[in-house]
């Protein structure tokens, strides 16, 4: 015990020196440089209904916006001003824009670059504050640019007037103004920064876009910034000329542009953008205005009335922008004016039709995908409006797996000799675009089937069986787990036996022969682990896969038939249980943390319950305990071995819900849904914000917006229980975006990206598998067919192709596993440990459920069903499950 405490307290004092010499060196590039904002002149506060609105007087930049109702809450990052008073920081109210010269280039121009002291313009009736823009801009901007900051019906406008003064026409190719809102976390703990910073998330949707502006907790009033006039939301670029550090604690500053084709035609030259660039011409003498509107909606889950309200349109997607090829979609827009035009690009890619009118203004679309890959859906208002919905049609959720369990289990199928790391009998990470195993990197784990970065691959080709097993590709992970997981990656004996190593791969080069490492990767780095450190069994984050793989063998070993050869069930579930009672014991430090996957340990006890094992269920429940009463004597225990994280949350929830900690367990859920939003769009759509993990398990390495990352699959496992607990249509919404956002990133030919890059200079998937695979745990712990009823949209299903008639409702699954249903009508949470479902057929005026099995298989001649609530089956039950025989034909079941 006293080995233990030093431990800690020496990480505890190795992290506050680490922090200290953050703060003090964080913003060191920043502190010489001369001060040019012009804050010693002053500020002015204006108020509208809605905010007050503090001003650099010398600026004209936005200092501060505070809600009238929160007043001491600030949506920017005022707090910093007096470091970030220099040139080339944005600031809201700032503008960026390119014209094309005669000389047929694009110039750029920008009030941020070289700051110099904007001349203020007399005010009246609802403007609040104007200036005029010319003197920052510098001598070669041939407009004249006005700003102005007006109230209107309680919200705040920040409007652009553009003149063209001159005699000829002036292109304009690009036009921006920064988002420059308080997501700044350096120097600040987990209290501090659930207190005073926001997330944000775009929905880059033309003239229907808006910017989601939310508290770290998830309370309160969100910030909408909508289009007003001229404003389409047609890029949102990162603002990397900005010289503050991005980083961990900072992702850094996006712009909204509403016109970007002079960046499609340099920067972004052939990557294919969310919306199709646009420039204006402006004519000689012509003026034109281009406005955003700030509007406070009452909460998160509220933003959609308030969209409503604004009369913004409005589009809900079933089951969401990720659409495999055999779901019949559905969409429902919500505007004043009627459409007068769908425009589906690539044409073919989707097939649209109108099918009726709704409840609540809505009307219904059918929506199927026909073409793999991104599309982007326009439609056109009878007001000319222009809404874009971007989309990304993936295979059958069957085949998607399919095809997935296949690239794993072949090409990155490592069986080369490995004599001195001992990878032979694996599943290795991998480089899409040269197409090759990663047997070496500078970052050891990537290369050493450990860590999210390492273990990614192995952990999907495992978490893939749970859903849809193959022996074949079950016999080679039996070769895995004998000769590479148990006694490599994890100890068998000793003191540290059930501890997991860093990596397996190190840089050790003077202790083996010449040559063993490539001269072309530069090992000059920290994450070059020598053989002692990457065998450090301290990082709790590398024992939740080593758990689910053990559970998941269990579980085929238990409930199928000839699948698993190598041990018994029985062997499978205590190394589950040894593995997951281990982290607390030998990785301290980080186990007090909410781990990625940590869901696992749970689902390894209700196992280790069912069977009757109570002394191992009794001890794993008191380990978890200590953890879960820890987070409940924090406010906000979200964190992990970065500053803040998006990880942790998974696991809090599930043992705060399992312990009844209910205060705990909501504070989670609101933490989650401030940066996993639901929107009209595949890639922002339940995706949880993620931006540094590229550095860490991506080939393309840098701070960047991560699309899908696994935050998404993850997150959705609380976000999806809650649903379940309390149905609120708003958390269906957002966690079976998730879910299917969780598999939109496999390519076509089954390669796991570890995300999508969000940079328009690249929109693309990055070309190594990395960590996907907790992502892909996330999906394989998710993946159910949801069937309800809502008041305005009618009988929808997720994960499933639903039929209605007078009498009844028929629902098909889809989903991969075929294995879980929630029936929201009457809360009925369904679930098959082998077996599979074909339909749900539910008569309306009896209220009986019908459920229709699949005819048995080789491996699963039985079905085990189990059922949150008392089913009254006339069928023998092993472990609470029922043991129904399965036939050559479907079978039925009938449920009061």
């Amino acid at each position: 015990m006293k080995t233990k405490l030093q431990t800690l307290l020496l990480l505890f004092l190795i992290t506050i020196t680490a922090s200290a010499q953050q703060e003090s060196t964080y913003w060191d590039n920043l502190k010489d440089r001369e001060s040019t904002l012009g804050i010693e002149e002053g500020f002015t506060e204006v108020k509208t209904d809605e905010f007050t609105l503090k001003l650099v007087n010398a600026s004209q930049t936005v200092a501060g916006l505070y809600p009238n109702s929160n007043p001491d809450f600030d949506f920017t990052p005022g707090e910093r001003i007096e470091i970030r008073d220099k040139d080339g920081i944005y600031y809201i109210g700032d503008l960026n824009f390119r014209i094309k010269g005669e000389d047929g280039e694009w110039k750029s121009f920008s009030t941020a670059k070289h700051r110099k002291k904007v001349e203020a313009l007399s005010v009246s009736g609802n403007v609040l504050a104007a200036a005029d823009l010319s003197n920052t801009l510098g001598e070669e901007n041939p407009l004249s640019i006005k700003r102005y900051y007006e109230k209107k019906d309680g919200g705040l406008v920040l409007r652009f007037e553009i003149t063209n003064p001159t005699s000829k026409s002036v292109e304009i190719g690009a036009l921006g103004t920064p988002m420059a809102f308080n997501n700044i976390l350096e120097g600040k703990h987990l209290d501090e920064t659930h207190a005073d910073n926001v997330f944000f998330d775009p929905y880059i949707g033309n003239d229907a876009g808006y910017l989601e502006v939310k508290h770290l907790t998830g309370e309160g009033e969100a910030l909408l910034v909508l289009p007003e006039s001229n404003m389409p939301f047609e890029a949102y670029r990162p603002l990397n000329d900005d010289p503050s550090n991005r980083s961990i604690v900072f992702e850094g500053v996006h712009e909204w542009m509403a016109l970007s084709k002079a960046y499609a035609e340099k920067e972004w030259k052939d990557k294919d953008q969310w919306n199709k660039p646009t420039s204006l011409s402006l004519g000689a003498g012509e003026t034109q205005n281009f406005a955003l509107k700030f509007v406070l909606a009452p909460s998160i889950k509220e933003i959609q009335d308030k969209l409503i309200e604004e009369q913004r349109p409005v589009a809900v997607g079933v089951p969401g922008y990720v659409l495999p090829m055999d779901v019949d979609g559905k969409l429902f827009l919500n505007y004043p004016e009627a459409v007068e035009e769908i425009l589906v690009e690539p044409k073919g890619a989707i097939t649209i039709s109108e099918i009726e009118k709704k409840g609540a203004g809505f009307t219904e679309y059918e929506v199927k995908g026909n073409i793999w890959g991104r599309s982007r859906v326009t439609v056109t208002y009878k007001d000319g409006l222009e809404q874009t919905i971007n989309y990304k049609v993936i295979k059958p959720e069957i085949e998607v797996v399919d095809d997935f369990g296949h690239f794993l289990m072949t090409e990155q199928w490592f069986d080369q000799p490995d004599e001195f790391f001992g990878r032979t009998n694996s599943v290795i990470s991998y480089d899409y675009e040269d197409k090759k195993q990663i047997t070496q990197d500078s970052r050891s784990w990537v290369a050493g089937l450990s860590d999210e970065g390492g273990a990614g691959s192995w952990l999907g080709a495992i978490m893939k069986q749970l859903i849809q097993p193959e022996k074949a590709e079950i016999e080679k992970l039996e070769l895995f787990i004998d000769e590479t997981l148990w006694g490599g990656i994890q100890y068998d004996e000793g003191k540290r036996k059930y501890g997991v190593k860093k990596s397996i791969f190190y840089y050790e080069p003077d202790s083996l022969p010449k040559g063993t490492y490539r001269d072309d990767i530069n090992y000059n780095t920290w994450a070059a682990w020598n053989k002692e450190h990457a065998g450090d069994p301290g990082r709790s984050y590398n024992y939740p896969h080593v758990a689910a793989a053990y559970w998941v063998m269990y579980r085929l070993s238990r409930y199928h038939e000839g699948l698993v050869d190598n041990h018994d069930w029985k062997w499978y579930l205590e190394q589950a249980y040894h593995t997951s009672v281990t982290m607390p014991e030998l990785a301290p430090w980080y186990a007090v943390f909410g781990q990625m996957e940590g869901t696992v340990f749970l689902n390894i006890l209700k196992d280790l319950q069912a069977e009757g094992l109570t002394e191992m269920a009794t001890s794993l429940e008191a380990s978890m305990k200590k953890r879960a009463d820890h987070w409940k004597s924090l406010n906000y225990p979200f964190g992990s071995e970065m500053p803040w994280d998006s990880t942790g949350q998974e696991e809090v929830f599930m043992w705060s819900d399992y312990f009844g900690y209910q205060q705990k367990a909501n504070v989670t859920l609101n933490a989650i849904l401030a940066y996993m939003p639901t929107m009209p769009h595949w890639a922002y759509n339940g995706n949880a914000r993620r931006y540094w993990d590229f550095l860490y398990g991506g080939k393309l390495s840098r701070v960047e917006r991560q699309i899908h990352h696994y935050g998404s699959g993850l997150n959705a496992i609380p976000v999806l229980k809650a649903y379940r607990n309390n149905p609120d249509f708003y958390l269906l919404k957002v966690g079976y975006g998730g879910t299917l956002g969780a598999i939109s990133n496999i390519t076509k030919d089954g390669f796991g990206s570890a995300a999508f890059h969000s940079y328009p200079s690249t929109m693309r998937i990055d070309y190594l598998s990395g960590d996907y695979g907790s992502n892909f745990f996330g999906y394989a712990i998710n993946t159910a067919t949801y069937i309800t009823k809502n008041e305005d949209l009618g009988w929808l299903s997720f994960g499933g192709n639903i039929e209605e008639d007078d009498d009844e409702i028929i629902v098909s699954l889809t989903t991969a596993a075929k294995s879980k249903i929630f029936f929201e009508p009457k809360g009925l949470w369904l679930t098959l440990d082998a077996g599979t479902f074909k339909e749900l057929i539910y008569d309306k005026s009896s209220g009986e459920i019908e459920l229709v099995l699949n005819e048995k298989t080789k491996d699963s001649p039985e079905a085990y069903l189990r059922s949150n609530k008392e089913l009254g089956l006339k069928f023998d039950k092993m472990n609470g499950a029922y043991k129904i025989p399965l036939k050559k034909k479907s079978i039925s079941i009938s449920i009061e």
